[in-house]
């Protein structure tokens, strides 16, 4: 264990040429990063997650009745045995001949048996109310740890000038703001790693599970490398955006549109400018080109920069399937599903409900981030955060 230890730690892949691990050893004079502080995320995600379990409980769902958000789930299917049983051990979606088989069995027509299996389908689906606290959290949570890194940022040299992100790496001193910068954020990270399995289900889980790993990976990356001053960067620059998109999603939970469609399109606006436009330009600006002026080549650089670059192909995706959805809504007046990840993958129409006519039935549940993010988003007629 000790010779996997020392090959994991391997100076020369971690930290620049000439750079040992008790240079960056804290001393009373100074505090560094050190790997083990990553252990605290792990209590510091249950404290938060508890604090969610308390928010959503006595604050969320209080304000979300007093909106007259919606309590009830969908409309529960009529109990029956025969069809319990083909919904459960068969299949979810019966073909056209097991339809007529049941039909005959049952003596039920064809579409009142199509009309059980839509609500039996429908049963899962998490009530608005649910919804609702959900978005209530993360859109709390965003507002918090957006305006603490914004406060915290602009006292910072970093933030005006990318270049010294890299003035006196990797002897830069930890500071007390920073850390709990860090924390917070790798905490959050980690409970919504492992909460999404019991949150609502979006359609692109897959791809939020990803971006959540991602997360996790790069700010622990960054941390045990003191790359701590372009990380917070990182933050500051892709929270903000959720803060959007949980905002538009409780809009139209209370059945606003016009205020759900107005937040919806300032999310699309401050989602592509800052994945597209500000990231590649200030963020792989500065660790491509900028790093590698000042430090040279080490690999744990390389690995740094491949992680960002996989983080920016997924806003790629996501920004695609947002400009999609924004484009059907401008262009025909109406999106018939999610388009950032808070569809769930249960959820199905009943024939004799009217589509609606906005967008905001486009942000049906959860949209970035879906950061993230959503963090996060959009799939395919889908809006979920990133990060």
């Amino acid at each position: 264990m000790a010779g996997i230890l020392a090959w994991f730690w391997n100076e020369r892949f971690w930290l620049p040429h000439n750079v040992t691990w008790a240079d960056l050893q804290s001393t009373e004079e100074a505090a560094f990063p050190q790997a083990e502080d990553l252990y605290l995320a792990f209590p510091l995600a249950f404290c938060l997650f508890m604090i969610r379990l308390l928010f959503e409980r006595f604050i969320a769902k209080p304000c979300a009745l007093g909106l007259k958000v919606q309590a009830n789930g969908p409309q529960k299917a009529q109990p029956n045995a025969i069809l319990e049983k083909v919904f459960t051990a068969i299949t979810k979606h019966p073909d056209e001949k097991r339809l007529e088989g049941l039909s005959k069995q049952l003596d039920w027509d064809v579409r009142s048996i199509q009309r059980w299996f839509r609500q039996r389908r429908n049963q899962e689906k998490p009530s608005t109310l649910r919804k609702f606290c959900e978005s209530m959290w993360r859109f709390t949570f965003y507002l918090y740890i957006s305006t603490y890194g914004v406060r915290f940022l602009k006292k910072t040299p970093w933030l005006w000038n990318t270049r010294q992100c890299w003035n006196g790496y990797p002897y830069q001193p930890l500071m007390p703001d920073l850390h709990y910068y860090y924390m917070v954020e790798l905490s959050f990270y980690w409970s919504l790693l492992f909460s999404q399995f019991i949150d609502v289900k979006r359609k692109d889980f897959g791809a939020m599970c990803i971006h959540h790993i991602l997360a996790v990976t790069l700010i622990s990356f960054s941390y045990v490398t003191n790359l701590t001053r372009v990380g917070t960067l990182i933050f500051c620059l892709h929270d903000p955006a959720d803060i959007f998109l949980e905002a538009a999603k409780m809009a139209n939970y209370c059945k606003c549109q016009k205020l759900s469609d107005l937040l919806f399109f300032t999310f699309a606006i401050v989602f592509i400018v800052s994945r597209l436009g500000i990231f590649p330009l200030w963020i792989l600006n500065t660790t491509l080109f900028e790093l590698y002026e000042a430090l040279g080549n080490f690999p744990a650089l390389w690995v740094f920069n491949v992680l960002l670059i996989v983080l920016q192909i997924l806003h790629c995706f996501w920004s695609y399937l947002i400009i999609k959805t924004a484009y059907k809504a401008l262009s025909k007046g109406k999106v018939t599903k999610d388009t950032r990840s808070d569809v769930e993958s249960s959820s199905d129409e009943e024939d004799t409900v009217p589509r609606p006519k906005a967008l905001h039935s486009t942000i049906a549940t959860n949209g970035t981030s879906g950061a993230n993010g959503t963090n996060g988003y959009l799939t395919g007629g889908t809006c979920s955060e990133e990060h």
